[in-house]
């Protein structure tokens, strides 16, 4: 893996229960990883139309360097935040596991 291709940041959260304190537990995003990251896809920008607006839905890939955090993503309980940008995980691609590089898919989120 070439690191001078890891030329963007990317913070990686991770989805937690938080109880105040009367008790009442809620879902948080707190930050769990912060790392330089390999960012291509097919559709960088991709633009369909629903109900006459424009709705964006990027797609996008980063690969990470491999180490004892990243191999702890999953699809259900972490997302990617780049340039401002939330980004739900759809697979990670551990990259025939040799434990060099992991590969994220995500889809951005409509807000």
């Amino acid at each position: 893996m070439d690191i001078g291709l890891l030329n963007e940041r990317i913070v990686i959260q991770k989805n937690v229960v938080t109880t105040d304190e009367i008790g009442n537990q809620t879902n948080a995003w707190e930050e769990y990883y912060n790392c330089h990251a390999t960012v291509g896809g097919a559709t960088l920008i991709s633009q369909k139309e629903q109900g006459g607006q424009p709705v964006d839905e990027s797609d996008l890939s980063f690969t990470v360097r491999y180490c004892k955090k990243t191999v702890d993503i999953n699809v259900t309980g972490y997302r990617v935040m780049f340039r401002n940008e939330i980004y739900d995980i759809v697979a990670v691609d551990y990259m025939n596991f040799k434990k060099k590089c992991i590969k994220i898919r995500c889809r951005k989120v409509r807000r």
